[in-house]
């Protein structure tokens, strides 16, 4: 008789209780949102045989399985687990990580906002943290996976870079821009780089490809929220490179696992404990020549 193993599931942040507490919800964990077929029919047929046959796509990329009964919790995580979509998480932990389509599929993209996902999600599913910590990646600031609506977000840029001796000055590139950046002088096409976000648009849109990108590099954006107050998260550094980028998740990840409090989110209590410290930390810690922009440090 093969024993069955205690998987912990009564304790696993990915299992909510529902209004009727005999049932439970369970969250999956799927980095990315990114799911085979095999995965999808293993957890169409897992939801038929511990839920109702209903399964409901969640805000952070993932699926939940509803009205699952306690005594079944065991039993459904071996079959998640088997079918390599493990329970995923809800409370005091980093959460599922989300990400847009990136260089994979859009148009518009400036980094691999999938792969950079994935490396996140091996790296720091699930670590037990004082609160909730969201991790989004989008490849440009058109933002479309509210990244900066995150506890730690990232976001793709690219510094467009110019070559007025091949510019025609055909406009093309200031119709475009979408922050007013960009306009027409004496046949010239002039940037303004207070208004530029570094979003490329400019640079994808260019018939003539005149208009270069700069490195590739990451935005990382601490103290987003939503709920009833959403708040922006404040810029943090832009770097160069996907292992700078995560040089700096992994510092932002444990400055909020040393220093945050319980109870609040972190938008709430950034002054607090120190995010101007932690700015000049980040800024000393990485490589100068990986430095895009940051914090005025004397």
């Amino acid at each position: 008789m093969e024993i069955q193993r205690d998987t912990g599931m009564h304790t696993r942040g990915g299992v909510i209780t529902q209004r009727d507490s005999d049932f439970c919800t369970v969250r999956i964990r799927i980095p990315a949102g990114i799911v085979t077929p095999e995965q999808l029919i293993g957890i169409a047929k897992i939801t038929e045989e511990f839920g109702t046959g209903t399964a409901h796509l969640t805000v952070r990329q993932t699926m939940e399985i509803p009205h699952v009964k306690i005594a079944d919790l065991e039993a459904l995580g071996r079959a998640l687990e088997a079918n390599n979509t493990p329970v995923g998480s809800e409370r005091e932990e980093i959460v599922n990580i989300t990400a847009c389509p990136g260089t994979d599929r859009c148009r518009l993209a400036n980094v691999d906002s999938i792969t950079l996902a994935r490396r996140i999600d091996k790296d720091f599913f699930g670590k037990n943290m004082p609160i909730r910590v969201r991790i989004g990646v989008s490849s440009c600031p058109n933002s479309c996976v509210s990244e900066r609506l995150c506890e730690v977000g990232v976001t793709g840029v690219t510094r467009p870079i110019r070559n007025p001796g091949l510019c025609t000055g055909c406009g093309t590139c200031v119709n475009f821009c979408k922050e007013g950046a960009l306009f027409v002088r004496g046949g010239e096409i002039v940037l303004d780089m207070k208004k530029c976000i570094d979003c490329g648009n400019c640079i994808h849109i260019c018939p003539y490809s005149t208009i270069r990108g700069g490195p590739d590099a990451y935005l990382i954006t601490v103290g987003g929220k939503r709920g009833r107050h959403p708040t922006l998260g404040r810029p943090l550094i832009t770097v160069a490179g996907e292992d700078e980028c995560m040089m700096v998740v992994e510092k932002v990840v444990t400055w909020i696992y040393r220093k945050a409090w319980d109870g609040r989110l972190l938008g709430d209590q950034l002054d607090e404990i120190g995010f101007d410290e932690l700015k000049k930390d980040i800024f000393k810690a990485i490589p100068p020549e990986s430095i895009i922009s940051g914090p005025e440090i004397p």
